[in-house]
């Protein structure tokens, strides 16, 4: 059956939710971290996690959507898993220079791939290989700077790497898969996540900063933004589950490098962040590799529709069913980490740079 248009005005707004939420946590945690001293990047997402939970808890009370029954165990383990990847995203930047960082996110698309090609049976064509390597190639010029090996940082970078993919995989299986929805996903999974980094994020954050948040003093002004943030954070962890069900995680970390060129951008012309002839080209070469990208997936869909309308078998099918839209989301923030300094932390996926 053909998408209905519908659904394109559903991924096209996940999307632009996605985008904007994220290049504002941007905004409000670079200004908390960086202008007010406030280091806490881990312990930071588990409040997150838990404001998103409190807020779910809440809508679901007036019934703006409904829970839905699943296997507990697969939930919390999903939930712990992710919130894994969080914490050693955030110690990948602490052990390893912020070039080795932004190699480790460049490598969880390809790692992506490689699974889902081994584990799902999904092919990807050559064209959208080949796009995948522009876009990658971009983000590499405009963002790496130095690369700076250690055995510890680089091993903790691989579990980040394998983590973190296979989180996004499972946020996209598990909802085809159970039939939820990304809001009944991140409502069941949210609590654990947040477990997880509320008692690992304290350790992890004093690792890395060599500073207790537990004894920092807390001015109204940091408050403000801490609640702000908190407040985004929830928009930020609905819209991630929501791409990656809409579309796939390879399509959700292409959307990750665009806001890394947005917020790149954003600091040059308001921040007045320090800007290079490298910066322009690599963030112009990543715009030309994700549009390869959307180009050879729209034109890669239309065929596959064509196909499958003119098959009598979908024909009957489509009589016979009535399609389900399912969506998702998930609390989890990536770090732009261009010029953040490694006290400063990652956050989530979304969150910070």
């Amino acid at each position: 059956m053909g998408e209905t248009p519908g659904f394109h005005l559903g991924v096209i707004g996940a999307l632009a939710l996605s985008v904007a939420s994220s290049v504002a946590i941007v905004i409000c945690n670079k200004a908390l971290m960086s202008n007010l001293g406030f280091p806490f990047a881990t312990t930071l997402t588990s409040w997150h996690l838990m404001v998103t939970f409190c807020t779910l808890h809440v809508a679901q009370r007036f019934n703006v959507f409904e829970t839905k029954a699943v296997d507990m165990k697969t939930v919390m383990l999903f939930g712990i898993l992710n919130g894994v990847s969080i914490g050693l995203l955030n110690l990948s930047l602490g052990f390893n220079s912020i070039g080795f960082y932004q190699m480790t996110k460049l490598a969880i698309i390809p790692f992506t791939v490689l699974l889902e090609t081994l584990f799902l049976k999904k092919q990807f064509s050559q064209n959208i290989k080949l796009a995948l390597s522009v876009l990658l190639l971009g983000v590499g010029i405009a963002s790496i700077t130095d690369l700076q090996l250690n055995l510890v940082g680089t091993i903790i970078s691989l579990l980040a790497i394998a983590t973190t993919c296979v989180g996004q995989i499972l946020t996209n299986t598990i909802q085809k898969r159970l039939n939820v929805s990304s809001t009944q996903l991140l409502y069941q999974s949210a609590p654990f996540q947040a477990g997880i980094l509320f008692v690992s994020g304290p350790l992890v954050d004093q690792c890395l900063t060599k500073q207790n948040v537990f004894a920092y003093k807390y001015s109204p002004i940091v408050l403000a933004f801490i609640i702000l943030s908190c407040v985004i954070s929830v928009s930020v962890n609905f819209s991630t589950f929501l791409v990656i069900g809409k579309t796939s995680p390879v399509t959700y970390q292409v959307l990750g490098h665009l806001k890394t060129c947005l917020v790149l951008g954003f600091g040059y012309t308001l921040l007045h962040d320090p800007f290079t002839e490298r910066n322009i080209v690599g963030i112009l070469v990543a715009i030309f590799g994700m549009g390869l990208y959307s180009y050879f997936c729209t034109h890669e869909n239309k065929k596959k529709q064509s196909i499958e309308l003119s098959s009598p078998a979908s024909q009957i099918k489509d009589k016979e069913s009535t399609p389900f839209l399912g969506s998702k989301n998930m609390g989890h923030q990536e770090m732009e980490g261009h010029e953040v300094k490694k006290s400063n932390g990652i956050l989530n996926k979304d969150s910070l740079v």
